[in-house]
């Protein structure tokens, strides 16, 4: 089959075309052909080495998320799943590889494809949907009449967490450039700081939940936006003790975590909140939950571009830059 590797870990490096072989097949196993596969962030990130103490990969290795695809055979074990479904999912970590004709996946990472959604906008789903569900349902326990500063809105998380807050009844505050402003009211948003213009810190005050995608300066800013008992969880680091326990990491690096998120775990409890650091999870049955939303009309996909498979260094190149409106998604098939 056709893949995009990565040969070595190496910052901005390009993926090269190359033959792979077929994915092995498990006992409780789909094998899905791919025909849209979701372009992210966390793919550089990974290609460029900052996860490879806590997510391993040995080159050569297939990067991609995010897939939408068809079911072409079943493990011996698989029940919920036969050929010929449409599906979508978020490979588990340490068995991606979207960006490839084929893939592998445990039948518990996947869910059945919105009827209602194109194979190129289910691709566009998966990893910032489930990132969106366990930051404000699973880890926040978001309610109706609570407040919720989402930031960055016009992203892949920002513009699918936007949606889902005002579905759980929270008022919603982002913050968006002037021209991306009516996208995100049309999500939702009840507040937008323009953050070219206004400092948020200045303007949104006593709020009870913040997802936390930007910088450490914007992270520790953020605490001062929290009402006391608040919850702020960053999506984008440091990782903190717990998540160094659920990655099951070896002593020297649960203290390399401890030690990278000390300063704002003091500074958040002397604040009166409350830090964690979430690294979003493969997760099926979540994601069957989000399919029942989109099919509803609850959530729609907000999409910037489509790239054809041959062009996967340049769809990855477009999402390095930060402009994207939403999700970007290579059409694989």
């Amino acid at each position: 089959m056709k893949a995009f590797v990565a040969d070595k870990y190496a910052k901005k490096g390009a993926l090269r075309l190359a033959d792979m072989p077929e994915p092995e097949l498990r006992d409780n196993d789909v094998l899905v052909e791919v025909h849209a596969a979701g372009v992210n962030l966390l793919d550089s990130k990974l290609r460029d080495g900052e996860f490879k103490l806590i997510v391993p990969y040995r080159p050569p290795f297939v990067l991609g998320h995010d897939v939408a695809g068809i079911v072409v055979r079943a493990g011996s074990k698989v029940r919920k799943f036969k050929a010929g479904d449409e599906v979508y999912a978020r490979p588990r970590d340490g068995r991606i590889g979207t960006f490839a004709e084929f893939i592998a996946m445990d039948e518990a990472d996947v869910a059945l494809k919105p009827k209602n959604l194109s194979m190129e906008e289910a691709a566009s789903i998966p990893l910032v949907g489930l990132t969106a569900w366990q930051v404000l349902v699973e880890r926040a326990g978001l309610r109706k009449g609570q407040k919720v500063f989402i930031q960055a809105g016009s992203g892949g998380v920002g513009t699918f967490a936007i949606q889902l807050a005002k579905h759980l009844g929270a008022t919603v505050a982002t913050t968006a450039s002037a021209a991306n402003m009516g996208l995100v009211k049309s999500l939702g948003a009840d507040v937008v700081v323009d953050y070219r213009r206004d400092d948020f810190e200045k303007v949104l005050q006593g709020y009870d939940v913040i997802v936390n995608s930007q910088d450490a300066k914007t992270l520790e800013k953020s605490l001062r936006v929290l009402k006391p008992g608040g919850k702020l969880i960053s999506i984008s680091g440091p990782p903190d003790p717990g998540f160094a326990r659920k990655q099951g990491l070896n002593v020297v690096l649960k203290l390399v975590l401890r030690l990278l998120s000390l300063g704002i775990r003091r500074k958040a409890k002397r604040a009166g909140v409350d830090y964690s650091f979430l690294f979003m999870w493969a997760q099926g049955d979540q994601l069957s939950r989000i399919t029942s939303l989109i099919e509803t009309g609850v959530i729609r996909p907000v999409m910037d571009r489509t790239f054809p498979f041959e062009q996967t260094n340049e769809a990855l190149a477009y999402v390095e830059t930060g402009r994207a409106k939403g999700k970007v998604v290579v059409k694989v098939r």
